[in-house]
């Protein structure tokens, strides 16, 4: 009982003296780190200061540019069918050949007609002779009737036969008219200019007004029709008032085609909520060919002297946007922004000044009112340097409404 007894002794003393010593040493620890000097410029008893990359606001005219894909459409495009069924006696083009409007494309038999126009011809002309007898016999007539060698009723009959012929005489006119007409549907001339597609119609062929001999569909000038958000309506109906100029991005080639924004849709799809607009572009050279994708670009208004930081200085918090402002006294103060346009890897805000510097990197360890060092080995702390990868970056050259070309801003404690 007693040897029992002194074991247990033994372990209360043993832990006893284990937590004595770690008291001791957590005190001295503790001391040693309070009497430490700020050597990296921080307030004793404030902690570290956080290590930041800074960037300078600049202030610039920054255009919102709106960047969607787009379809090729032609302005002009002409199924041609022919008018009457005939049998086809001459093509005179090879399908994929550019024509002239007005340029001969088919040949009908015209045979039939050719003798009908001749019919209503001499139709014409044998009443037109008659029509002359009867104008003599009543100017005969009107001077025997002056004479009282007949009586008034006979010059009126004369008359009445006269303009009964008149009549017929603008009949056969009608009629030579009318076989002018059918012989002319033998012909098919191009209706534009333009390209002609495949040509699979014949000599010999038996056509009819239900079959399509060819298309022709003009290629200079030509359209791309893209849609655009309905939240930037209002802008673009003041691009198109204006005639603002629209680049369209065409794969394989190395410079963008501008062309001019020509007609926006009277109506909003509800489905997706776009609404269609469509810019002319010349293409004597055919780069833009009918139904091909291209990468539209538009710059529907211009942010003018707007301050601009880069996007990584964003944060997104439960109130808003916010970012962080270091003083010269290299005190970082949180502040609250609106961003108005992002655009590449820079964004236009509102809520501070030009020539302030704004923290891009390590803003996860700023809190607010606390000091902070600045990482020389950053090259954004250089006055006018590129930041987080901007080098070369032209405002809004290749940007969305949206922002959907960066990254978004990250998530931060306040």
């Amino acid at each position: 009982m007693k040897k029992n007894v002194a074991v247990a002794l033994a372990g209360v003393l043993i832990v006893a003296v284990a937590g004595g010593w770690w008291s001791m040493s957590a005190d001295k620890s503790a001391a040693k780190n309070a009497k430490a000097p700020a050597a990296g410029g921080a307030p004793a008893g404030g902690g570290a200061a956080a290590l930041v990359t800074l960037a300078t606001a600049k202030k610039q005219d920054v255009p919102v540019t709106v960047q969607v894909n787009g379809s090729v459409v032609s302005l002009n495009s002409v199924d041609l069918r022919p008018q009457v069924t005939n049998t086809v006696s001459a093509v005179h083009v090879k399908e994929g050949q550019f024509v002239k409007a007005g340029q001969l494309l088919f040949s009908l038999d015209d045979r039939n007609d050719q003798a009908n126009l001749a019919r209503a011809k001499a139709q014409q002309k044998k009443d037109e002779a008659t029509l002359a007898d009867l104008e003599r016999q009543y100017k005969r007539s009107q001077e025997l009737v002056a004479q009282n060698f007949i009586a008034k009723s006979a010059a009126d009959a004369t008359l009445s036969q006269l303009e009964a012929q008149r009549a017929a005489v603008a009949a056969d006119r009608a009629a030579v008219q009318s076989a002018q007409v059918a012989l002319g549907y033998a012909t098919l001339r191009a209706p534009i200019a333009g390209r002609i597609g495949a040509v699979n119609i014949y000599p010999g062929t038996l056509v009819q007004p239900t079959l399509s001999l060819v298309t022709v569909t003009q290629l200079d000038p030509i359209a791309v029709s893209f849609p655009v958000p309905e939240g930037n309506l209002q802008d673009l109906l003041e691009a198109a008032r204006s005639r603002s100029k629209v680049e369209a991005v065409v794969t394989g080639r190395r410079e963008p085609l501008t062309g001019t924004l020509d007609f926006v849709d009277n109506t909003v799809d509800p489905q997706i909520g776009t609404v269609r607009a469509k810019a002319v572009f010349a293409n004597a050279d055919q780069s833009l060919w009918p139904g091909q994708f291209v990468g539209t670009r538009i710059t529907v208004r211009t942010l003018n002297g707007v301050t601009v930081v880069p996007a990584a200085a964003l944060m997104m918090l439960s109130d808003g946007a916010s970012l962080y402002v270091v003083d010269q006294a290299k005190t970082a103060t949180r502040r609250k922004v609106k961003a108005l346009h992002t655009f590449g890897t820079q964004v236009a805000v509102s809520g501070i000044e030009p020539g302030e510097q704004v923290v891009i990197e390590g803003s996860q360890n700023v809190r607010p009112g606390g000091k902070v060092r600045v990482d020389a080995k950053a090259p954004g702390t250089v006055p006018g340097a590129p930041v987080n990868g901007t080098t070369g970056v032209t405002p809004g050259s290749a940007a969305s409404t949206d922002g959907t070309d960066i990254k978004p801003p990250r998530q931060e404690r306040a």
